[in-house]
């Protein structure tokens, strides 16, 4: 793909034309350096020669306006390139003989005033052949970095002996001019085409993606995750600057760590040295490795959270993320001792990262691509998260990474490189002020009742828009009215539906997904409306859920839905992809879950019957979910519509929490509550809650109650057709509790499957979150907690039943899948004594 990028690092490769003064021996190995406006050689901070551009070889007649800063900000690390720049305020052409190949290309700017020329006025183009920087205002972008200087760097194949930049100001500003501090050109090795590149669908089968050899790039983030800055200088040769990553971690931090003293990093034919610098790879953050007893007492607080990074960045391009690895501790020296999830803005990019296995052991570095398109417009936040992998039954449920890179890559519309391009403000024409007049008096007259009448039309002007602006205005969908105010640019703002962590889709795009809503792709039906199967980006299978203009749930429950999937990620909620509000619709877009909903496996024979460890397995998943909302925000988010619809499950059958429409974000801890309007499903709703409408998480702990006893009976929670004793699943269940004849209600088709002691430990379970009094049931960590014994209870018994009856070591492994091949024998009276014995982490 030919990406306006190249034609930007083009551009920066004719700033080259730092060829500057002859005998400069960085020319002549390819190296530049070039001080714009300055007329000598100066020295930088890193003891770095720049050349200045009045007197390069290259631009020998070099026009525009040489500059000197005012003022040294503090932060500058030096001043070359930063005190001198050149301005144009006209187009000028560099043209530049460069040699083919790879090459960084860095722009400075520092934002301060030049004699007479305002910052705010430089608008302007930086182009070759086409567009690469489009009406760029480095100004604006500096302001959101939080900075007065700026470097803008870019990665470019040049395959000619030529190249023209040409700087262009605004012709849609008054005032406008160019200007560029200093230009930096390295060459490189190809570092970009010769690595697997993997294109993140979301999907279970994401493609990789070749690169083109004439790709350009430009940098936007440079991260030694878990160590200091490493400066240009201590770079491994392209004198590439790397930040700490911390202000851009969201949540926990993890644990960032060094290198062991004793270890030595090792580089690859695959992994060159000037991949990174020695610096990254000797550093990273993980999650904390807090070792298993036992790999199945699935019992550790990191996967409750993810390790998660928001990174700023422009929708309508694509990205490519390159992240770095390499194991750089003793304890991890073999496989399946960490295995981790990679996500990149809520879509799963890499499922089993090992990284022993990816790098091929301890202490050699390692590295990954992935490309992401983001669409939309405007700033939006770019989403990486890391999560421990379960299935594989790894040591530890740790996530790791060493450093990461963010490419830009092309505007869809591949015309625009320019960062946080924004319409200018409507500034007036100053002739616009002049007024012709006979005489001083005359002028003054004149002037005076022109510009009183002007005055009066714009004041009249001004007051009509602000009537317009502060009237309400109303917008339906269905039978469904939300009012809302005018947005301040005078366009009403129905919805405040986050753009920059899900996709907004037309309702065209919606259409051509369901072949308009056929009736053969319907999924199911809900609340809210039906849910069909579609396909996005040639072929990704979603779920789309299209909201009934007759449903009792509306406006509120579709925003309440994407606001709150919008911020968080985990391997138990399902995701959203995205939203549709077009044409008075409300329609949501997740990620497809093959094995449909819970209930569907449990009764009316939907689905296959689930054994039943695959039954302990999801409820494990699902009380991970609802712990997570509970404990993994700033705000705890309670549920409040538990129930087996709404646990969805993958192709792994792995749990996942949906339907979040009447989700509330809580300030409560543990005992207290808010007052709110009662809403649920019958059947699944908290006593309490209903009778004080006090809502609290405890009442997501009685209904996910309810959903145990569902799963462990498998019939409906609300029968009416049963004797009047059975009608209620909850009440019968605890009923035949009390009696001791729980076990004789239970789903046939699993009874004979569950052990004795795993049957015990679930029952209690389920009849504590079902208590009358929400102070007497425990918290979703409890609940989590007490089902991972059940299942280690069950696979016990399983595993000490496989030996009582003589059965050879394979079968024994075949049990105890994915296990070590060492295995406890522990009673289950002592295992409990264990677990007791066992802190419980923080928000249990």
């Amino acid at each position: 793909m030919a990406f306006p990028i190249l034609l930007a690092t083009l551009t920066l490769l004719a700033l080259v034309s730092l060829a500057v003064a002859s005998g400069d021996n960085s020319t002549a190995s390819g190296y530049i350096l070039l001080n714009c406006g300055a007329s000598q050689q100066n020295i930088d901070d890193s003891d770095r020669t720049w050349n200045g551009d009045a007197v390069s070889k290259f631009a020998p007649s070099v026009e525009g306006v040489t500059a000197t800063a005012s003022y040294q900000d503090p932060s500058l690390p030096s001043m070359v390139p930063w005190m001198t720049a050149r301005i144009f305020t006209s187009t000028y052409t560099y043209s530049f003989p460069v040699s083919s190949g790879r090459m960084f290309v860095r722009l400075y700017f520092y934002l301060t005033p030049y004699g007479n020329y305002a910052v705010s006025n430089a608008y302007f183009s930086v182009a070759t052949t086409t567009l690469v920087l489009n009406e760029f205002n480095a100004s604006q972008t500096a302001q959101v970095m939080n900075s007065t200087d700026l470097v803008l760097e870019f990665s470019v194949n040049v395959s000619t002996g030529s190249l023209d930049l040409i700087f262009t100001p605004s012709a849609h500003w008054n005032g406008s001019y160019a200007f560029v501090n200093g230009i930096e050109i390295v060459p490189t090795p190809d570092i970009f085409t010769a690595a697997d590149t993997t294109f993140v669908t979301g999907d279970d089968d994401n493609q990789l993606f070749p690169l083109s050899p004439d790709e350009a790039f430009q940098t936007m983030y440079r991260l030694n995750v878990g160590g200091q800055d490493i400066s240009r200088k201590d770079d491994s040769g392209f004198y590439r600057s790397w930040n700490n990553d911390s202000s851009y971690i969201f949540g926990r931090s993890g644990v960032a760590f060094s290198k062991d003293r004793n270890l030595t990093i090792e580089y690859t034919l695959e992994v060159p040295n000037y991949t990174a610098p020695v610096g990254v790879y000797d550093t990273a953050r993980s999650m904390g490795p807090n070792q298993q007893i036992n790999p199945d007492y699935n019992l550790n607080y990191n996967l409750n959270y993810n390790l998660t990074w928001i990174l700023p960045v422009d929708a309508g391009f694509s990205y490519l993320l390159r992240f770095h690895f390499c194991e750089i501790q003793y304890p991890f020296t073999r496989i399946n001792q960490r295995s981790f999830f990679i996500y990149i803005n809520n879509q799963t990019a890499q499922q089993q990262m090992d990284v022993n296995i990816f790098s091929g052991g301890i202490g050699r570095t390692a590295y990954k691509d992935y490309v992401i398109i983001l669409a939309g417009s405007g700033q939006v936040d770019l989403w990486v998260a890391l999560h421990p992998d379960l299935s594989s039954r790894p040591e530890y449920f740790d996530a790791i990474l060493n450093g990461l890179e963010v490419f830009k890559q092309a505007s869809i519309d591949r015309t625009n490189l320019a960062w946080l391009s924004r319409p200018f403000p409507q500034e007036p024409d100053a002739n616009l002020s002049r007024v012709s007049g006979g005489g001083k008096s005359n002028g003054v007259v004149i002037g005076g009742t022109v510009g009183g009448f002007a005055l009066l039309l714009m004041a009249c002007f001004g007051i009509c828009i602000i009537c317009r602006r502060n009237k309400k205005i109303t917008k339906n969908y269905g039978n469904h009215t939300l009012t809302a105010n005018p947005s301040p640019a005078g366009k009403p703002s129905y919805l405040t539906l986050p753009s920059n962590h899900c996709r907004h889709f037309s309702f065209a795009e919606v259409q051509a997904a369901t072949n308009n809503f056929d009736q053969s792709l319907l999924l199911g039906k809900g609340g809210f409306g039906n849910v069909y199967l579609g396909k996005i980006d040639s072929g990704t299978k979603v779920a789309i859920k299209r909201c009934n203009p007759m449903s009792n749930q509306g406006v509120h429950e579709f925003q309440t839905e994407i606001e709150m999937l919008s911020k968080f990620r985990h391997r138990h909620l399902v995701s959203l992809i995205g939203y549709c509000e077009d044409k008075s619709e409300m329609i949501l877009v997740y990620d497809y879950m093959v094995h449909g909903t819970l209930r569907e496996h449990l009764y009316n024979n939907r689905r296959p019957p689930l054994l039943w460890q695959e039954r302990l397995q999801i409820c494990i998943g699902a009380a991970r979910g609802l712990h997570y909302l509970h404990t993994g925000a700033e705000q705890g988010i309670i549920h409040r519509d538990v129930k087996t619809t709404n646990i969805l499950l993958d192709g792994q059958l792995v749990a996942k929490v949906s339907d979040f429409g009447l989700s509330k974000a809580s300030p409560d801890v543990d005992n207290t509550h808010m007052s709110t309007a009662v809403k649920g499903t019958f059947g699944y709703l908290d006593p309490e809650y209903f009778r004080l409408q006090r809502l609290t998480k405890k009442s997501d702990v009685y209904s996910f109650g309810v959903v145990l006893f569902e799963i462990l009976c498998a019939r409906p929670v609300i029968n009416t057709l049963l004797p009047e004793e059975q009608v209620s699943l909850r009440e019968w269940a605890l009923s035949c509790q009390k009696k001791g004849v729980l076990r004789e209600i239970i789903d046939p088709r699993v009874k004979e499957e569950i052990t004795p002691e795993c049957f015990k430990k679930f029952a209690e379970i389920a009849e504590q979150c079902v208590a009358d009094r929400s102070i007497d049931r425990p918290s979703m960590g409890d609940v989590l907690w007490n089902l991972e014994v059940a299942l280690q209870l069950q696979d016990s018994a399983r595993y000490n039943t496989s030996c009582a009856a003589g059965a050879s070591s394979r079968q024994i492994i075949e049990v105890h899948s994915n296990k070590p091949s060492t295995h406890s024998t522990i009673s289950a009276a002592a295992q409990e004594d264990i677990f007791s014995a066992i802190i419980h982490p923080e928000g249990r």
